[in-house]
């Protein structure tokens, strides 16, 4: 073996992270509306650059005035209205007898309402309003309790408990059971350790039941129905349309602007000094990199979206409760591309199918093995086994993790854990069997 020290040249292969393909590589994981902001981001630095939008056309006067003569004839002008969003303020303000209270106290109640949350729920201090407005604590509470009064029912509530107490109060004001267990067993009553207040204050089992069945219908946040979000509009990245022949695959690009080269400017300054020259020759190369790379992006995304409809042409034809077990580690070995560029081509895309728009991660499930070794199947169609299973057990002797597990392997053939059962069950949303019992 030769130890010593010396100086070879050697040739290797190594794949160098360059920002072009940096660039690239955050292309095909953008979203529609993020590869819009990044194009106009390019065009501000690029003057080579144009983008022509689909969705915005050029005006023209003598059209466009013919077009608004027309629309006046066809719509009501009542439509042309902006509509005035009713808030939680003016909701309020509008059932107080303004006859009955003082400046002092409207003063106060104002400036309590702008305290309430989302929700309804009262999140200020009282002593420190007394203090900023120069008034009696007394005074405060006062206008506290006539927010109180007001509806929806449980405005107000310095918490859930308190909220609770308005709206079984305003139901029902002689339901003193309610009361008692609301303000002085809230805790061990919502963890329904049901026997111990029971035993303490001599009901049965079932009064408590169905003061819990009650509570199901009042509104943990009486102050959200006010509150109005604009509706969120999703632009499917891919059509997915049922044909004779099958599922036809179509990439839906119209909603991304076009980008084109600025021949005029080109051709004005190619002419110039050697710093321009250079500056434009860096530039078409640059607008030629983003041509091809959202070329490669909508490549990868038509063959990655095409694979996933020819494995899921059931779920996509009869529901998803068809869905059928596929990882991104099994497309990526089909297609003869990384994992991470598939987890890079479904991020924040959708597809529209006959049955709605998705989005595209919704299709991977992780595999659970069956008795029979050749066969598998997806988690979703095990929630939706445990799901039923759970719809139809005795109430009153309802199933632990492990007669679920029970269960599955017996009927359907699935072998899982009861760890599993026990973390799909939470995923579902569906507490454990101790607080699904009800009591006769």
């Amino acid at each position: 073996m030769n130890l010593k020290a010396g100086l070879w040249q050697q040739q290797t292969l190594k794949l160098a992270m360059t920002q072009e393909l940096s660039q690239a590589i955050a292309l095909l994981q953008y979203s529609a509306q993020e590869l819009t902001a990044f194009l106009e981001d390019k065009v501000l630095e690029n003057p080579l650059m144009q983008l022509e939008s689909s969705t915005v056309k050029p005006m023209n006067p003598l059209m466009d005035r013919n077009r608004r003569k027309h629309q006046k004839e066809e719509k009501n002008w009542i439509e042309q209205i902006a509509e005035k969003p009713f808030s939680l303020e003016d909701h309020l303000l509008s059932q107080l007898k303004i006859t009955n209270l003082s400046t002092d106290q409207l003063k106060v109640i104002r400036h309590l309402i702008l305290h309430l949350d989302e929700n309804g729920y009262f999140m200020g201090d009282l002593n420190e309003i007394a203090e900023s407005l120069l008034v009696e604590e007394e005074l405060v509470e006062e206008c506290l309790a006539v927010i109180q009064t007001l509806e929806p029912a449980g405005i107000g509530a310095r918490n859930l408990q308190e909220c609770l107490l308005m709206q079984l109060y305003y139901q029902n004001p002689n339901n003193e059971l309610a009361q008692t267990i609301i303000t002085h067993y809230f805790v061990p009553f919502a963890e329904k350790k049901w026997r111990q207040i029971s035993k303490e204050l001599r009901v049965s089992l079932k009064e408590i039941q169905d003061l819990f069945d009650q509570i199901q219908f009042l509104n943990p946040k009486p102050g959200a129905f006010l509150r109005e979000e604009a509706p969120s509009y999703i632009i499917p990245d891919a059509i997915v349309e049922r044909t004779t022949g099958g599922l036809e695959v179509r990439m839906f690009d119209d909603s991304l602007p076009r980008i084109s080269f600025n021949e005029s400017y080109f051709k004005k300054f190619k002419d110039q000094d050697q710093q321009v020259s250079k500056f434009l020759h860096d530039k078409v190369q640059d607008y030629q990199w983003i041509l091809k790379a959202i070329e490669q992006r909508r490549e990868t995304l038509t063959r990655v979206i095409s694979k996933i409809v020819e494995k899921q042409t059931v779920c996509l034809l009869k529901g998803m409760q068809y869905l059928e077990p596929m990882t991104m580690k099994e497309i990526a070995m089909e297609l003869d591309i990384h994992e991470s560029t598939v987890s890079r081509a479904v991020r924040e895309k959708y597809i529209q199918t006959p049955l709605g728009t998705f989005p595209l991660k919704s299709f991977f499930t992780s595999t659970i093995q069956t008795v029979a070794d050749d066969e598998s199947t997806s988690s979703t169609q095990v929630k939706n086994e445990i799901s039923n299973l759970i719809e139809q057990e005795n109430k009153e002797k309802p199933l632990s993790d492990q007669d679920i597990v029970g269960l599955l392997k017996e009927n359907n053939g699935i072998v899982v854990s009861r760890r599993t059962i026990a973390k799909y069950r939470e995923q579902l949303g569906i507490q454990s069997s101790s607080k699904r019992k009800r009591f006769k």
